[in-house]
């Protein structure tokens, strides 16, 4: 199991985000993020948009921290990286 995610570095709705990813299976993912109780509003096709608040607890339950352009370059290595459609 590899659950990633990223400092929280992305402004939004007046906060801080980070993004939690597998590079194994979006399964995986989601049963992560379940655990964490995130809502399934926050996955956003390849990711989880992940409160700053929340990012040490993320950890404390085993994500890795990986900066993200890493997270990225795993993701596509994993054929799991999903471009937003513009």
């Amino acid at each position: 199991m590899t659950i990633l995610v990223d400092p929280p570095a992305w402004a939004g709705h007046g906060r801080l985000w980070s993004h939690l990813a597998s590079d194994e299976s979006f399964d995986e993912l989601h049963a992560f993020a379940a655990r964490l109780g995130l809502p399934s509003r926050g996955f956003d096709g390849d990711h989880y948009d992940l409160p700053a608040a929340d990012y040490q607890r993320a950890v404390d339950a085993g994500a890795v921290p990986v900066r993200s352009r890493d997270l990225v370059a795993r993701l596509l290595a994993a054929g799991l990286r999903r471009r937003k459609r513009h």
